[in-house]
């Protein structure tokens, strides 16, 4: 089981708060899924499926669909992070889980390695008391790494600290280049071949999670899900 993977990269957290300032000159939105967290979880996109700052949905459409917001521009350190994945990219994005906010446990579509798009999380911002779960197992994540999680599985985020918790998010498209950094990372390839069955309950909520974005990406979701319940 491949629940969470620390990537070879570390980044520099003089330069992450720099662009962090710059982002911070704009209002961030307030995630869509409200029914997922308690407190004040809020984003700013850096490549969004129209190109706006504002559109802060994420899901698998093809990185052809997206395109880097104006903000990205101004933002060079992030700019020089994302063209390290060499990899076509879909969404990235600034998340801000702000202190006394928790992420509730969810599960999400697609968003594990095994179907071919991964999510990495760099943490620019956190503290002691900010805990990450991904399958029921605390991870730890320090300013600068570079993790990735299979959030597909159950995963929840506390943040009880007197800090914002801000994370660059950097959504990919797999590649003979990422299997490379995967393994030498200790990825294990042969638990990809186990099944992944999510439970009907899950799916239901998937479902009503998708009808919020309104896409046709998120409709042809639908309707995979409903077909398999």
């Amino acid at each position: 089981m491949n629940a969470f993977l620390k990537l070879p990269f570390l980044f520099s957290e003089n330069r992450l708060l720099e662009d962090l300032k710059h982002c911070q000159s704009y209002s961030f939105t307030s995630h869509f899924n409200t029914s997922d967290y308690s407190g004040n979880w809020k984003s700013i996109a850096l490549r969004s499926l129209n190109g706006d700052m504002n559109q802060i949905y994420a899901h698998s459409s093809g990185a052809h669909n997206y395109k880097n917001t104006s903000l990205l521009d101004h933002c060079p350190y992030f700019k020089e992070i994302t063209a390290l994945f060499e990899c076509e990219k879909e969404s990235i994005r600034l998340l801000n889980l702000s202190p006394n906010s928790s992420i509730k446990e969810h599960t999400d579509h697609n968003l594990g390695y095994e179907d071919g798009s991964f999510r990495v999380h760099i943490p620019i911002t956190t503290n002691r008391d900010v805990h990450f779960y991904i399958h029921h197992q605390e991870v730890t994540m320090a300013v600068g790494e570079c993790w990735y999680g299979n959030f597909n599985l159950p995963h929840r985020v506390e943040n009880k600290g007197a800090t914002d918790r801000i994370h660059l998010i950097i959504d990919c498209i797999r590649n003979k280049w990422s299997d490379q950094l995967f393994a030498e990372a200790g990825y294990d390839f042969t638990a990809e071949n186990q099944p992944h069955q999510y439970s009907k309950a899950t799916k239901l909520k998937m479902i009503e999670e998708l009808k919020a974005m309104n896409t046709e990406a998120s409709k042809a979701l639908i309707n995979q899900l409903k077909s398999e319940l």
